[in-house]
């Protein structure tokens, strides 16, 4: 073979691989949205990640991910979602937050949700079977779970009369959820007293006012900025001595004597999973809104003994974790 043949062969084998590279579709990029901090829910982003893998998509490898942290803001979302939408993304995951505020910036770009109440009520999607516009997700009972918690503290001390619950006013469900427990404390002949806190300052002055009313328990709320607040409010009940019950695991984890809740990462899996179908060309129209319906009971025996509490054998049959 002629020298000039075989650099010429040799070159058009070269050049093969930068052209199958050319063809190759550009990687898509998705937008996931929380009103937290990352440090505060990485078991969250991790699920979700989990449940993009699971229909086959790696970050990375082939999907982009760009992440709009609120840091506890309620009010950041709106500008957060129309960065998003600016960047033109894929996909939308709108976690932990309002979904509204993605609904609202954007008709076309799909979204996938999380909601604490009714997607139909909350104008996000006509039917839950059906959505016909371009958001689907995950729907979450936090209100029934709030009614649950009171039971669970009435079980645990039956005699506890004023009961206190701490909520957050820019927690787009706050009155959902505030109504479900008065309804709830009202049936079980407790004496419910609301304290609202929005920030660092106003908890710490939220705990002294239950102190100095002499509650005999608390029931937290399911807003995801007291969660992200949960080692100071775990801090102040033990410093106050005052029993609590809270909404997920990891606040028993961090020290909280009970937790009743959502197991919020199957339900951020199955975020995922919704985001990987729509990314293989299925629509939000054609997903129905799923329920997320595994719930936690998680006791920490630890604390009930630094309180001086005994739980009773039926309560620690229930829970589907003990940490002593």
């Amino acid at each position: 073979m002629r020298r000039r043949q075989f650099l010429t062969l040799l070159g058009g084998a070269s050049a093969l691989p930068l052209a199958a590279r050319a063809q190759q579709p550009a990687m898509p990029v998705i937008g996931f949205m929380h009103i937290l901090s990352p440090e505060n829910v990485p078991q969250f982003v991790l699920a979700f990640r989990q449940g993009l893998k699971e229909q086959g998509f790696i970050e990375g490898q082939n999907l982009a991910i760009e992440h709009r942290w609120a840091h506890g803001q309620y009010a950041r979302l709106p500008e957060l979602a129309a960065d998003l939408v600016r960047q033109r993304v894929a996909v939308l995951a709108a976690t932990g937050g309002q979904p509204s505020a993605e609904k609202a910036a954007t008709q076309t770009i799909p979204i996938v949700f999380t909601t604490n109440g009714d997607p139909v009520r909350e104008g996000l999607v006509s039917i839950l079977s059906r959505p016909d516009g371009n958001a689907t997700g995950v729907t979450i009972f936090r209100p029934a779970s709030v009614t649950k918690r009171l039971q669970l503290m009435h079980e645990l001390l039956p005699r506890a009369v004023v009961v206190a619950h701490l909520m957050n006013p820019d927690f787009p469900d706050a009155d959902l959820e505030t109504k479900a427990a008065q309804d709830a404390a009202r049936s079980l002949g407790m004496d419910l007293r609301v304290f609202r806190a929005s920030n660092e300052r106003e908890i710490e002055g939220a705990f002294a006012a239950m102190s100095q009313q002499k509650v005999d328990a608390l029931v937290g709320s399911s807003d995801v900025f007291l969660f992200g607040r949960r080692d100071q409010i775990v801090s102040l009940a033990a410093h106050y001595r005052i029993p609590a019950i809270y909404y997920l695991r990891e606040v028993a984890e961090a020290g909280g004597l009970m937790t009743y809740g959502n197991d919020l990462t199957d339900a951020y899996r199955l975020v995922g999973i919704y985001v990987g179908r729509i990314l293989k060309g299925e629509k939000p129209a054609d997903l129905p809104v799923l329920q997320a319906t595994k719930f936690e009971f998680v006791i920490n025996l630890k604390t009930a003994t630094a309180l001086g509490l005994t739980v009773p054998a039926s309560m620690l049959l229930l829970a589907d974790e003990v940490i002593e």
